[in-house]
């Protein structure tokens, strides 16, 4: 597999000659990311993961598969009927990539806001994108993980438990776009230090062998 990591919490993903996308949102250049996709895993319905407006013209240019949570489709509006609902622990495939679904619902932001569906995937038996919350897989050696470095519902020492957990080789950051310089340079550091895996934060647009 080739991934491109793009902004906030989207990866773009080639194999074989197929391209799956996954959590297209607001912050990520979302038409650029979706042009010539063949396949969408959705983690869950938050706009930074769901560009609904974007998926929708993308669906009028070429036919796509959306992979997510079933709640998803009374947010996808004429999208859903390209919907397949997935459920933890279902495994199946997506623009030629192998994926399995974990999880089930998404981090507490706070008591008093809704709990949502949220579904992590793990890519090519190797590659685990857990959307927003901190599941961690206990069934497979996770070779590369993208951690959620920082969020409204985050707290630091969690997010570095959940990487020891998961235990990669190597880990990359996600779920960024509401830092600035300085809290990257503050996270960046932490999570160097104690994370126990070879971390990155990679700039939107590069690109990575999976």
């Amino acid at each position: 597999m080739r991934l491109t990591k793009y902004a906030h919490s989207c990866l773009r993903v080639e194999h074989d000659g197929g391209v799956l996308v996954v959590d297209p949102g607001v912050f990520s250049e979302p038409a650029k990311v979706l042009d010539g996709a063949d396949a969408v895993l959705i983690t869950h319905e938050h706009p930074d993961h769901l560009d609904v407006e974007a998926v929708n013209r993308q669906l009028e240019r070429r036919p796509i598969v959306i992979h997510g949570p079933a709640a998803l489709a009374g947010t996808l509006g004429d999208a859903a009927q390209a919907l397949r609902p997935v459920t933890p622990g279902e495994s199946f495939t997506a623009a030629g990539v192998p994926v399995r679904a974990y999880g089930g619902r998404h981090a507490v932001i706070h008591p008093d806001i809704p709990v949502i569906d949220n579904l992590g995937y793990l890519l090519n038996d190797v590659v685990y994108h857990p959307g927003d919350a901190l599941f961690a897989p206990d069934d497979v050696q996770v070779d590369t993980l993208f951690a959620p470095i920082h969020a409204p519902w985050s707290k630091f020492s969690e997010v570095v438990d959940f990487i020891r957990a998961v235990a990669p080789r190597r880990v990359f950051a996600l779920h960024d776009a509401l830092l600035n310089g300085n809290g990257y340079a503050v996270l960046d550091r932490q999570y160097t230090a104690l994370s126990g895996s070879e971390y990155q934060r990679l700039e939107p647009g590069s690109r990575i062998d999976g």
